[in-house]
């Protein structure tokens, strides 16, 4: 699993407030830095790679977090 240095607790929060604090906090990661969105919409699923091709962000992938939530990593590009 790529190393992360933000967490976000998503978890029980709908569609898009996930993308939204993912929006709020990316800046505070360095450039090259990532954030992992742990969310147990299904929604999240498709929107955090999505916002990620309208911001310029890469989108790593998705794991899944110890107590088996989906967490989506996110590396912030500028």
């Amino acid at each position: 699993m790529t190393p992360v240095d933000l967490v976000l607790d998503c978890r029980g929060l709908l569609c898009p407030v996930p993308v939204i604090r993912l929006a709020q906090r990316i800046a505070e990661v360095p450039a090259g830095g990532t954030v992992a969105v742990e969310a147990d919409d299904v929604a999240a699923a498709t929107d955090v790679p999505a916002w990620c091709r309208m911001r310029g962000h890469e989108y790593v992938g998705a794991v899944t977090a110890q107590d088996g939530t989906p967490s989506y990593v996110v590396r912030r590009v500028a």
